[in-house]
């Protein structure tokens, strides 16, 4: 009798696997396509971009025209949030504790990359809080001075500031940022010294710069050139291994072999963000960086346009978090 009713429970829970199987065969296929439906429909509300810098940065710049272009494809209001402060953190860590709906994307630099290593508490993870969707460009940064600056170059810059010591300051859109380490890194290498200080965003920099309170301001280029252009700003040198397509500026690499900073601009999401919508947003963007307008104001600001899928931009993150954090470390920079 007991092995009669052990054969027929055994029986038993064999049909109901085979009726759980039955059913997730039928559920799964609904779920993606659910979820592709889903995605296929994004965006069924507005979308906000939030971007970390105050108005008129670079982030600004191309952030205006990228979110006109998601506008005109998706058929739905695309505004740019501004949430400034603390290197990125603020607006990052929004991001991070938003719905993951995609209706929320952040706008990155490399802050996202060096802020794990430069500041110790930070309200959230970058590995696990936040998702990337694309790098949209590798910017190139710049060293500018005062047009009345008794320095044309960077060799002359060199001469000055050992000739002067701790004389000059220079300006950075914040403490940590790819434009902090590039220029200790330029310190370090050519051997002199200048005092940072750390502003909130390109927009406050230049115009400090521009009012004769700051020596030289480190930013990227696109932010720069048009006060280059109507001769506000000096250029002193390009950072990038190479000089800007399209522009005859000279490198920090003519005088210091091998010298290479450049700087990431990208979009993240929430983490759970799925990954359906992921895509429909990196695939739309895709298009927004491919339109002439994009590309023709790329060329003009020195940017080299991207446009990777989320899988890829995530590890590059991950691998720039290695790379800024060595480099955080060995130059011993502490948040300021």
């Amino acid at each position: 009798m007991t092995r009669f009713n052990y054969t027929a429970c055994s029986i038993n829970q064999k049909e109901k696997a085979l009726n759980w199987f039955k059913v997730a065969l039928i559920a799964i296929p609904l779920a993606i396509s659910s979820a592709a439906s889903f995605a296929q429909d994004f965006p069924k509300g507005p979308v906000k971009i939030i971007v970390p810098f105050p108005p008129g940065g670079p982030t600004d710049t191309v952030g205006r025209l990228l979110a006109q272009k998601l506008q005109e494809s998706w058929g739905q209001t695309v505004v740019l949030d501004y949430k400034p402060g603390a290197g990125t953190t603020i607006g990052v860590d929004f991001v991070a504790k938003s719905n993951p709906d995609g209706l929320t994307i952040g706008m990155v630099n490399s802050s996202l990359a060096v802020n794990p290593t430069l500041r110790k508490k930070l309200p959230y993870d970058t590995l696990k809080d936040v998702a990337g969707i694309t790098q949209l460009f590798n910017m190139q940064l710049a060293i500018v001075a005062q047009p009345d600056a008794p320095y044309n170059n960077l060799k002359e810059l060199i001469e000055y500031a050992k000739k002067n010591p701790g004389k000059l300051n220079y300006g950075t859109p914040g403490a940590g940022s790819t434009t902090h380490l590039g220029a200790e890194l330029l310190k370090r290498e050519a051997g002199f010294d200048m005092q940072h200080i750390a502003m909130k965003g390109s927009a406050p920099a230049h115009t400090e710069l521009m009012g004769g309170r700051l020596d030289l301001v480190v930013d990227p280029f696109l932010s720069i050139f048009p006060y280059v252009q109507a001769g506000r700003m000096k250029l002193i040198a390009t950072m990038g291994e190479k000089r800007v397509a399209g522009h005859d500026y000279p490198t920090v690499a003519e005088t210091l072999p091998g010298f290479n900073v450049g700087a990431l601009l990208g979009f993240i999401a929430p983490a759970g963000t799925p990954k359906q919508v992921l895509q429909k947003i990196q695939t739309d963007t895709n298009k927004a960086l491919a339109s002439p307008e994009v590309q023709k104001r790329a060329q003009e600001y020195g940017l080299q346009v991207v446009g990777s899928r989320p899988e890829q931009f995530d590890a590059f993150i991950g691998s720039e978090m290695k790379r800024w954090g060595r480099i955080v470390t060995e130059a011993k920079i502490e948040q300021e």
